[in-house]
């Protein structure tokens, strides 16, 4: 930028480390000869990605300060990072990552639910030029880039501007059948002479429809390397007679066609509640603006499955995509209009993308709405028509509201334990109630991004005047212990409906499995500049072997950071590791461990420790 500053991450003073530290920045002396320094240096999962200019500064000694002058060819491109774990793009599987990050080539669907077409689509984002002419639709959109190291703000301004509505962004849309003065979107089987042209010209290109957005955007966010993946779906719009006008709660005024194609990304999304990260949708087709752009998203997949619309961004825009009622409305001779018919199983049909590792078509519909006419999908549809412009479309009286749902954990409950979950339904009212209940147990990242779900169950529940049970939900080891990540955070989704008044009862309880304590047990006299020791002692709760377990200890003015690699933990094995380390600071002070395995995280311990002066 014009003016890179140390506070907003666009100038990065790198120090000289002894050894790097894997999350930060840093450089480290590899080797030294007479005239030729080697140097490697680390990078941060925070830095906002870019072309970082490299300058370097030297100081030999007994003269004064030198700069070498800034070379063009030297110039660095830092992009988002799904290999490394503490990046918010972070993909935990390989084959994910070389499908959605790495393949050059993939499908393209269209068509209707019953004939389903497919092409092929160059990406092309390893292309030479195809990077700068990414970098420039930034530029050219205007992102600060202070701003650039957050994916979610990222990827609403490629949605922004892969469009040319309102920011002369890269395809003119054309949906006319005039394609005159360009290429008709059918011509188009790649993104690279669209990007170049783009990049070139600094015009947009004529033409694009919703499969030339979707490609475009693939291979931009590819190369920034944002997992991503097109996405189609049957959306099977109805035909207009003169005797019925239709009207939508949600927001789909414009989107009469047989099918559409648009993107997921994958991202944790640290400004939604836990659950609501992984795959998140982008529409680059310009259909409506949102805060006043033509954008679309990211809007989180688990979001529109629940029909939790309120959750920004966009959801509502695309719950609608895919589960929208049809609902017919007929105009009254008093002007006013009656709902005639709804038709449940309308829109959103054959959600489809490419698979993984193979040139088939997989069917995702699952991962944006339960199965038509279930009671979850039925759940979901109403409990976003709250949030819609007509949120009494489903209710021909007022819903009573008389029956409560509560769901309790018990506080410190340990890993590797079986989990037991009390689900707490309640009458009040003065008449029975029939309550069918819906169970879902997941495992969620901590950052909040949904990996799978272990359990599902159904309870039909009855209920006499004023009378409450409880219902206890067992998640055993053997259920979860293949699923566990970071933090060990789990979620259950409980939704029902109230069969007597048509209540709907949601509720989602996160929590985490407890990990266990290293105990540290100091002895010896601790003086500044003697020698003492620690105990460290870790059992492994499970009953599987840690592989390459590793500790950490370090504690200011009594151990540099340090790390002792320790090798495989039995199963219920116990470890202890025994320290010396010599204080250099007197006053109270802390003693800090922790252990990493791939297989158990978030173990940590400390102790306290007064030093005394000489």
């Amino acid at each position: 930028g014009l003016l890179p500053q140390v506070s907003k991450g666009t100038l990065v003073i790198i120090p000289v480390v002894e050894e790097l530290e894997y999350n930060e920045w840093g450089v480290k002396i590899v080797e030294a000869t007479d005239n030729v320094l080697s140097l490697l240096v680390n990078s941060s999962p925070q830095a906002v990605i870019g072309r970082f200019e490299l300058t370097v500064k030297l100081q030999p000694a007994g003269e004064r300060e030198n700069r070498t002058e800034h070379k063009p060819a030297n110039d660095i491109y830092i992009l988002f990072n799904p290999w490394c774990e503490a990046d918010a793009v972070f993909v935990e599987d390989e084959e994910w990552r070389k499908e959605y990050v790495l393949n050059e080539t993939g499908r393209i669907y269209y068509g209707t639910k019953n004939q389903i077409g497919a092409r092929t689509w160059n990406f092309g984002q390893f292309d030479k030029g195809v990077l700068d002419a990414c970098l420039y639709l930034l530029e050219k959109g205007k992102m600060p880039h202070s701003g650039r190291g957050d994916p979610i703000s990222m990827v609403r301004v490629v949605s922004a501007m892969v469009n040319s509505q309102d920011d002369r962004g890269v395809l003119v849309g054309n949906w006319s059948g005039d394609y005159t003065g360009g290429s008709a979107p059918t011509e188009w089987v790649g993104s690279v002479d669209i990007l170049l042209q783009f990049h070139r010209t600094g015009e947009p290109v004529n033409y694009g429809q919703c499969w030339v957005f979707s490609g475009v955007t693939t291979t931009e966010n590819k190369h920034l390397n944002c997992p991503f993946k097109n996405c189609h779906d049957s959306l099977q719009l109805p035909w207009l007679d003169q005797q019925l006008q239709l009207l939508f709660f949600s927001y789909l005024f414009n989107c009469c066609r047989n099918f559409h194609v648009w993107n997921d990304c994958w991202m944790a999304r640290l400004d939604l509640p836990p659950g609501y990260g992984g795959w998140q949708a982008i529409d680059a087709t310009p259909q409506e603006t949102s805060a006043g752009t033509y954008c679309c998203g990211p809007a989180s997949l688990q979001a529109i499955k629940s029909g939790l619309v309120y959750l920004k961004c966009d959801a509502p825009f695309i719950f609608a995509e895919v589960n929208s009622d049809r609902i017919y409305w007929q105009r009254q001779h008093n002007g006013t209009f009656q709902k005639v018919l709804v038709q449940k199983n309308a829109v959103g049909h054959q959600i489809s993308t490419k698979a993984v590792g193979l040139d088939e078509r997989e069917d995702i519909t699952h991962l944006y709405k339960y199965p038509e006419d279930s009671e979850e999908e039925r759940i979901a549809v109403e409990t976003a028509c709250q949030y819609g412009s007509k949120p009494t479309v489903y209710l021909n009286s007022a819903v009573m509201e008389d029956v409560a749902l509560d769901i309790q954990t018990q506080e410190d409950i340990q890993m590797g334990s079986d989990v037991t979950v009390r689900v707490l339904v309640e009458n009040c009212s003065s008449e029975h109630r029939s309550i069918s209940l819906f169970l879902k147990a997941a495992v969620v990242y901590y950052t909040g991004v949904y990996k799978n779900s272990f359990k599902q169950d159904r309870e039909e529940v009855l209920l006499s005047p004023a009378e409450g049970k409880e219902l206890l939900v067992v998640l055993s080891y053997s259920q979860y212990q293949e699923y566990l990540v970071d933090q060990a955070a789990m979620m259950l989704t409980v939704s029902g409906r109230v069969v007597e008044t048509g209540q709907v009862l949601a509720k989602q309880h996160n929590f985490r499995l407890r990990t266990p304590d290293l105990q540290i047990m100091p002895y010896g006299e601790a003086i500044v500049g003697g020698q003492m020791k620690a105990e460290i002692v870790f059992l492994n709760p499970l009953p599987k072997i840690l592989k390459n377990v590793t500790f950490r200890i370090e504690g200011p003015g009594l151990q540099k950071p340090k790390k002792v690699q320790v090798g495989d933990v039995g199963r219920h094995a116990t470890v202890t590791l025994k320290e010396t380390f010599v204080p250099t600071k007197p006053g109270p002070r802390k003693l800090i461990a922790s252990l990493h395995c791939r297989e158990l995280t978030q173990v940590h311990g400390v102790a306290e420790v007064i030093v005394l002066s000489q």
